[in-house]
Parts: C-alpha cells; sequence; structure tokens
C-alpha cells in the first residue's frame, strides 16, 4: 500500500501532473475548491491514471488544505512513483 504526499491546485484547465525538479508532486485540477469538489476530482482522477477503483483510495489528510495524504492499496511507493512520473508534464 503506498501513500501519496501531494500539493493540489484547483481551478485548472484540465486534470494534470506536475512533478518538481524536487520530487515534489502537484496534481491541477479542472475543479474548484468548494464543498469537496477539489477533493473528489482528486481521488477521480487518481483513479483513473492508476487504473484504481475510486472507492478503493482513501484521502488521509488535507481535507480543507493544499497540501494531502493519499492511500493508495495494491501499489507499491515505488510503483506509483513510475506511473506519476509517467504522466507528469
Amino acid at each position: 500500500m503506498a501513500t501519496l504526499h501531494l500539493k493540489a491546485k484547483p481551478n485548472a484547465r484540465h486534470n494534470a501532473v506536475v512533478i518538481a525538479a524536487d520530487g515534489s508532486v502537484t496534481i491541477r485540477l479542472n475543479a474548484p475548491a468548494q464543498d469537496g469538489k477539489a477533493n473528489d476530482c482528486l481521488l477521480r482522477f487518481l483513479a483513473e491514471v492508476l487504473a484504481q477503483p475510486r472507492s478503493s483510495l482513501t484521502l488521509l489528510s488535507g481535507h480543507t488544505a493544499p497540501f494531502k495524504r493519499v492511500e493508495v492499496p495494491g501499489l507499491s511507493d515505488l510503483e506509483l512513483r513510475r506511473a506519476l512520473v509517467a504522466l507528469a508534464h
């Protein structure tokens, strides 16, 4: 089971994964940061790109903050990192 530490940036034009030079992960989301819409968009986007059921992903922390932790079962930390790097812009 992997845990993803990331920064969410709502109100983007489209959903995208961005990995900075220091290795930090930012997910751009095309949903507003209100009423949990960005969190839902984040989990749906991650489920889609990681080929996981949406119900298996858990937002552990950061429900109202830009910095979040998401639990991803079925993948190791290394597999998760490789998948995100392959998707990064």
